[in-house]
């Protein structure tokens, strides 16, 4: 694909996610406006509305990409999109619950280029808040008059399950010395690909959609989901600060056992063993043992395989929306959005 081809497509997935945020940025801000203030001044400050002080600001409230999916998978099989705008938010209240708890968990200092909510709110208030969020997202559901509400939060709260599942198994990696490629990618799919694939079932949901094709949506957003996770793995450990608004090299810093490093480890190299030294060490890496440990996961075909890999499930994902939507003209939308978050940098 040549470089033009690639801009412009880029651009039309960027426009596509900000008609997206357009269209559930209301039900977003209501949702939050409605918390007790405790919780509203920090969940505001997550999404970048305001500043710690409560000033309104014009931050980043993030890409959107999940309840983007939730308005094309419903356009794609004929619904319409405005139907499934609470379902829209409700995912994204999820999602953003998600990243309140991991940078706790995680012990992240910035997201979105400004510090994350517990470092500037405190551990217990910004667990709360992402509690707060996800008890919004169902309520959102339990609200809306649409048939399909009762079944999407059945699904929604199911996924969290999940979810809550692939981080406790994230979390148990970081503590053994060996991590297999399988289980890696079983993890990836549960924490990241169940969202994506729960945000396309539920579009699928709003539109009518029966059994079969909201499987397929599904199974559609999971497969892109691990080519999400693939990339963002790859920017974890080679991404510009610039862009990422994270310290270079932050997942080798953590030693988090992301999908190319679990790759490389399991390489049987000399690249593998010296990256395993590097993970050994005791006490913070400085910048050359930064350096060393992402030059090792390079030589011993991490960054490759993911780049490869991230392919291989995106192409899986294509056959996936095939089932549901054999004209694949009507796919537009989340072809262009599963395209775009294959090719990010950020």
């Amino acid at each position: 694909m040549d470089t033009f081809t690639q801009s412009r497509e880029c651009r039309e997935a960027t426009d596509l996610l900000e008609r997206s945020r357009r269209a559930v940025n209301p039900a977003l801000r209501a949702a939050v406006d409605s918390l007790p203030a405790s919780m509203r001044r920090i969940a505001a400050y997550h999404f970048g509305w305001q500043d710690a002080g409560g000033t309104a600001t014009a931050g980043n409230a993030g890409k959107a990409i999940r309840p983007a999916l939730v308005l094309a998978a419903a356009g794609a099989l004929g619904g319409r999109a405005e139907q499934a705008v609470r379902a829209a938010a409700a995912v994204e209240l999820v999602h953003n619950f998600t990243l309140l708890h991991d940078d706790v968990i995680d012990r992240d200092p910035t997201r979105r280029h400004r510090p994350t909510a517990w470092t500037v709110f405190g551990i217990p208030d910004a667990i709360l808040a992402g509690d707060a969020l996800h008890s919004l997202a169902l309520r959102i559901l339990a609200q809306d008059p649409h048939p399909a509400a009762t079944q999407a939060a059945g699904r929604l709260a199911a996924c969290v399950v999940e979810l809550c599942d692939g981080q406790h198994a994230d979390c148990a990696f970081e503590q053994r010395a060996e991590v297999g490629l399988d289980e890696s990618l079983a993890m990836a799919e549960a924490k990241t690909g169940a969202l994506l694939g729960c945000a396309c079932a539920l579009g699928a949901l709003y539109a009518g959609a029966g059994e079969s094709a909201v499987a397929a949506m599904d199974a559609f957003g999971r497969e892109a989901g691990l080519a999400f996770q693939l990339i963002d793995d790859l920017i974890g450990i080679w991404g510009d600060p610039a862009d990422t608004g994270k310290p270079v090299g932050a997942d080798i810093a953590a030693r988090k056992k992301s999908l190319p490093v679990v790759a490389a480890l399991a390489s049987g190299t000399p690249a593998a063993a010296e990256l395993a030294r590097v993970y050994a060490m005791e006490g913070p890496l400085d910048a050359g043992a930064l350096r060393r440990a992402a030059d090792a996961v390079e030589r011993a075909g991490g960054r490759d395989w993911a780049q490869s890999e991230a392919c291989v499930r995106m192409a899986s994902a294509v056959d996936q929306l095939a089932r549901a939507v054999p004209d694949l003209a009507h796919a537009g939308d989340l072809l262009a959005l599963a395209e775009f978050v294959t090719r990010r940098s950020r």
